[in-house]
């Protein structure tokens, strides 16, 4: 099992490097076109500024290659909001892979959400053992609204989008490797996804 870490100079990929180990594997970090195309699986990892982390990309030639992979690819966080069409932080295009624009929380609720919060209406694989109302961890001021697309969901103000899938694209606004057994269980699930390519 050949897993990557797509490695763009976004912050927290220690942790989920870390994650995987728990779990009994070693996750690659790689910026290398080839490595990625030939993982098993990917992980699409983010932490910081939306319009930076694209230019990160672009400057890579990465923005090309991500949303032409063929096997299961996992977006985290900033990760999976830059599978979107948009952001409004910093009037980002995204990758175009999940058909939603990200937005800002409102001024109703204090932002940036940090902390522990429920995931509800739980779809697709990746939940896999997982009950409903389980508890996963959050950080960010931004969010994917509630779409076709969406596999979990939680509540914030109003509810959102906590994970997102199309196709063999999957992308949670929570950060497994930082969501105790719950998390784990998501990434054991994730590893254990067998796509058939499109």
């Amino acid at each position: 099992m050949k897993i990557v870490i797509i490695d763009y100079g976004a912050g927290n990929i220690q942790s989920i490097k870390f994650a995987f180990q728990r779990l009994g594997y070693n996750a690659i970090l790689s910026k290398d076109a080839d490595e990625i195309m030939a993982a098993d699986k990917v992980i699409f990892p983010g932490v910081g500024e939306a319009s930076s982390a694209m230019k990160k990309l672009r400057e890579s030639k990465l923005d090309q290659i991500i949303p032409k992979l063929k096997q299961p690819v996992l977006g985290i966080c900033l990760g999976m909001q830059l599978m979107c069409h948009s952001s409004e932080e910093g009037d980002t295009q995204g990758l175009g892979i999940f058909d939603v624009d990200v937005v800002k929380f409102s001024k109703e609720v204090k932002v940036p959400q940090i902390g522990w919060n429920q995931i509800t209406n739980l779809k697709s694989d990746l939940f896999k053992n997982v009950k409903e109302k389980e508890h996963i961890y959050l950080v960010h001021s931004f969010y994917a609204p509630l779409c076709e697309e969406t596999i979990a969901e939680a509540e914030y103000g109003l509810g959102y989008s906590a994970a997102l899938k199309k196709d063999n694209f999957y992308g949670t606004q929570f950060h497994p490797e930082k969501s105790s057994e719950v998390g784990e269980q998501i990434l054991r699930n994730f590893i254990e996804i067998i796509e058939t390519p499109v």
